[in-house]
């Protein structure tokens, strides 16, 4: 079959599978934040970091393992990120984007360079839990229990995500809460506390990757910088503050990068960007944006 080698072909395609999925759940809790509170949050992938380094010590402070760490390091940074956004992005709300990009840039460089200051830029190891451990072999490739685990977590969890915000009262409340604020109030809303859930929503998905990453790519202070620009133009050719959008774009780039490795490696760095360059020449808005 034209010299095509079947096992790399998928081994390809299962890497580009998991960074589809890292794709997926950080583009959507930038979707999240950008269609519920029009802030372009640049601090995301620091926070992404920050939810990795969250497992890490919950493992060597507390004794607390991955399975803790699913589901404390998201509250904790989604907490933090609840603070960040009491203290300094309410300040700017309602102003130009410019603004909150400035801002949440600036957070990330701090973030980014007190960590840098303290571990230094080598990778933090942390282990595959043991239940997730080995794989399985399909015959045509050998697939690790752990990549089909972040893959289906990270499907499942955008999923449930977009039903939340699309399709429950709750998530009525927090389109309606920023669409119309005045309106909403007066039917009794508490709409300050409705923009804080939404952020720490978005600011825990981050986190919740960078939990799933950690046993990957190793608990790194620039972990997130190797995804944050990637995830921007995932989020640019979905359409900024497309849930769905997302969603499809993330996993979809993620395939299309991995087959890029295999059939023409040298254009796998700017095989997304070049893409975001075509999608914003058809369709500005991105592929299931809507003009404002």
């Amino acid at each position: 079959m034209l010299g095509i080698n079947t096992q790399a072909l998928f081994g390809q395609l299962l890497l580009g599978l998991i960074n589809g999925s890292f794709y997926a759940l950080l583009s959507l809790g930038l979707a999240v934040i950008f269609g519920m509170l029009n802030i372009i949050n640049f601090a995301h992938g620091a926070l992404f970091m920050m939810g990795a380094f969250c497992a890490y010590f919950l493992l060597t402070w507390f004794d607390l393992n991955y399975w803790w760490a699913l589901v404390l390091a998201p509250l904790i940074i989604g907490g933090f990120g609840i603070v960040l956004q009491h203290t300094l992005l309410r300040r700017i709300a309602g102003l130009d984007h410019l603004y909150s990009l400035l801002l949440t840039f600036g957070l990330a460089l701090i973030i980014q360079g007190v960590f840098l200051n303290y571990y230094g830029s080598s990778g933090l190891p942390y282990a595959i839990p043991a239940a997730l451990q080995g794989g399985t072999n399909l015959g045509f490739m050998f697939l690790p229990n752990y990549r089909a685990w972040v893959v289906v977590v990270s499907l499942a969890v955008c999923l449930a995500t977009w039903f939340l915000i699309e399709r429950t009262r709750f998530g009525s409340y927090l389109r309606a809460a920023t669409e119309n604020p005045q309106l909403v109030s007066a039917f009794g809303i508490n709409v300050p506390l409705m923009i804080t859930l939404t952020y720490g929503l978005g600011v825990g998905l981050a986190a919740l990757a960078g939990v799933l990453a950690a046993p990957i790519n190793q608990v790194r202070p620039l972990m997130g910088a190797d995804f944050i620009i990637v995830v921007f133009a995932v989020v640019v050719i979905g359409g900024m503050g497309s849930i769905l959008g997302s969603i499809v774009t993330g996993f979809a780039l993620g395939i299309i990068e991995g087959l890029t490795k295999y059939f023409y490696p040298e254009a796998s760095n700017t095989v997304v960007f070049l893409l975001m360059v075509l999608v914003l020449l058809v369709k500005p808005t991105g592929l299931t944006g809507k003009a404002t």
